[in-house]
């Protein structure tokens, strides 16, 4: 009864604010005037960023803590990141990292699959497991009440996984699966033929995190055991906590779930081969029988993620294709309605990933939609006007408080600090030097960097509607590429 009143009230209350506003509407409306809609508002300053303080421990065992402390809301994340993910995948064993990853929860501390998820959700938790070309990751989302009920259950999916056969071969069928379905998905295809082709079968980065059909195949469960063996160290990982949590509290509950772990061996650094640039511009078609529509990836070999280049990268992908109001965008989608979309991105790992420009556009104008890329991929040479640049350093500025609003966006902007090396200042000092990108170190990076006489253009599309238009288009050398040869 009580909530029943306590509602009315507040139904009372709106009812008579609402009458209120409408009855001095009109009035207000008439003594302000119109608004004036003629120039846009001045866009302000950004806002003052600091990261908040982070508290760095060691457990008995040298296992690195970064505890961050936001008490807001009373969460907690707590993330173990292991620095080697696909990139650390042994010689025909592609997507053993990624294996390793997605079977950790799959039983565990003496747990099965369905014990283990019983167990989290119980306790009101999320855990989750990835891999990435770089790093290896076990996340729990917790409340702060029952962390430290979570906490051992995160321990044992990370430290004593059982690789179990029934729900190995469970998830290898689902790998498979998904790896089949790749080459009915046109977009997803054509991402990893581009790979394919401009990094080459052997080099890690020219195939999926997951690997490919013949090597998910061949996988056994001791490949699992022999990476989580080699990488999953004290030595090579690192817990990131971030939530309503101090170190006095949550250090002795990370030493008894985490302290006894022991490191057993060097952990194997393979090193990348250097990827060979693009020489020059080569169209690859790869057909995809009477599919609506094109998709697109034009690029090269990008730079790595410490690249003392990456703010002025930024501010030019950003111009490029890396928002809304961007140039590709702006053309292909507002102008000419060729696509939904069209974008462009520096992907940065511990090696030069790729830079892609792409795009899904009508079949019928696939040809006009390669012309508008190579016209925007061109037009970035001169240099960009004082309003363009200010406008897109603004955006860039003004949205980067935005990814640490929330604990899990405040850990995965901290994880970059662990994977990467970076400085705790990177966060500090990164408004200030987005601002102070010029005009002519957008020309630089764009001249360095973006090059279109030196990418590769590949096409998935209805080979029968595009080939010939875009072989009249004379952009380059055009080579027609079965799927089989871009995924095995």
């Amino acid at each position: 009864m009580r909530m029943m009143r306590v509602s009315s009230s507040l139904r009372r209350a709106w009812t008579v604010a609402c009458a209120t506003a409408l009855l001095f509407t009109p009035l207000a409306s008439g003594a302000q005037g119109a608004p004036d809609r003629s120039t846009p508002p001045a866009t302000g300053p950004a806002p003052t960023f600091a990261l908040p303080l982070i508290d760095k421990h060691t457990l008995t065992n040298g296992l690195s803590v970064w505890v961050v402390e936001m008490h807001e809301v009373p969460v907690v994340d707590v993330s173990l990141i292991v620095r080697s993910g696909a990139a650390a995948d042994p010689a025909g064993r592609f997507g053993v990292a990624s294996f390793t990853a997605a079977m950790l929860d799959e039983g565990a501390g003496g747990r099965d699959a369905l014990q283990l998820a019983d167990a989290i959700e119980s306790l009101g938790a999320t855990l989750t497991t990835s891999s990435s070309y770089d790093a290896s990751f076990v996340r729990l989302h917790a409340l702060v009440s029952t962390i430290d009920q979570a906490l051992p259950l995160m321990a044992d999916v990370a430290l004593r996984p059982t690789f179990p056969t029934t729900d190995l071969e469970r998830l290898r069928g689902q790998r498979l699966t998904d790896l089949l379905q790749l080459r009915d998905n046109p977009s997803a295809l054509a991402t990893a033929a581009f790979n394919r082709l401009l990094y080459g079968a052997d080099h890690r980065y020219g195939t999926g995190v997951a690997g490919t059909e013949a090597t998910n195949t061949a996988i056994t469960a001791d490949d699992l055991r022999a990476f989580h063996a080699a990488h999953y160290q004290p030595a090579n990982a690192h817990l990131l906590v971030v939530g309503d949590v101090t170190a006095a509290t949550v250090l002795p509950q990370l030493e008894q779930a985490f302290g006894a772990w022991k490191d057993t061996g060097v952990v194997p650094r393979p090193t990348l081969p250097t990827p060979a640039p693009v020489k020059a511009r080569r169209v690859y078609l790869i057909d995809k029988p009477g599919a609506a529509q094109s998709q697109i990836r034009i690029g090269a070999i990008g730079v790595a993620r410490d690249t003392p280049d990456y703010h002025a990268i930024d501010v030019t992908n950003t111009m490029l294709g890396g928002s809304f109001s961007s140039r590709l965008n702006q053309n292909l989608r507002e102008r000419n309605g060729y696509t939904y979309g069209a974008g462009s991105q520096f992907t940065m790992r511990q090696q030069a990933g790729p830079f892609v420009a792409l795009a899904g556009v009508q079949s019928d104008k696939t040809r006009e939609a390669l012309v508008e890329f190579f016209n925007e991929l061109t037009g970035m040479a001169p240099a960009p006007g004082a309003d363009e640049l200010t406008r897109v350093k603004n955006l860039e500025a003004l949205g980067f408080p935005g990814a640490f609003e929330t604990t899990t966006g405040m850990a995965a902007q901290v994880m970059d600090l662990v994977v990467y090396g970076l400085q705790e200042s990177f966060f500090d000092e990164y408004v200030p030097k987005i601002q102070a990108v010029t005009a002519a170190d957008v020309q630089r990076i764009v001249t360095q960097y973006i090059q279109p006489d030196h990418v590769i253009v590949v096409v998935v599309g209805d080979l029968k509607t595009i080939e010939q238009p875009v072989r009249d288009a004379k952009l380059g050398p055009v080579t027609v590429v079965k799927t089989e040869d871009v995924l095995k």
